[in-house]
């Protein structure tokens, strides 16, 4: 008996695959970028979740290489005070409830 192979994607009626993934591709090496710069900041928020985390190659579609070179400069750019670490909406309550109206905690609270 032959196997059928798993990764493909099944058939519907129609003799057409119900889903078919859409490749991206890594829009450094498209736009055939060498380097990647920490000080364009309006750039490295594209690739900054809304929780400041740094998004995943699954996610943005770099490549291996581009998205080393990505967190780096994301890495850089938060240290030299271009990019928060935190987003503003975070930062007066710590992450936990929601924010004190003028962004700062009453000491009780520490």
């Amino acid at each position: 008996m032959v196997r059928q192979d798993s990764t493909r994607p099944r058939p519907t009626r129609g003799g057409r695959p119900r889903y078919a993934p859409v490749r991206k591709v890594c829009a450094f090496c498209a736009g055939k970028t060498d380097t990647i710069d920490y000080k364009d900041a309006a750039k490295l928020r594209n690739f900054i979740s809304d929780r400041g985390r740094i998004a995943s190659r699954r996610r943005t579609g770099t490549c291996a290489r581009h998205q080393r070179v990505l967190a780096t400069a994301i890495k850089r750019a938060r240290h030299l005070a271009m990019l928060p670490f935190a987003p503003v909406h975070l930062r007066g309550a710590g992450g936990i409830g929601p924010a004190q109206p003028g962004g700062v905690r009453p000491m009780s609270d520490y």
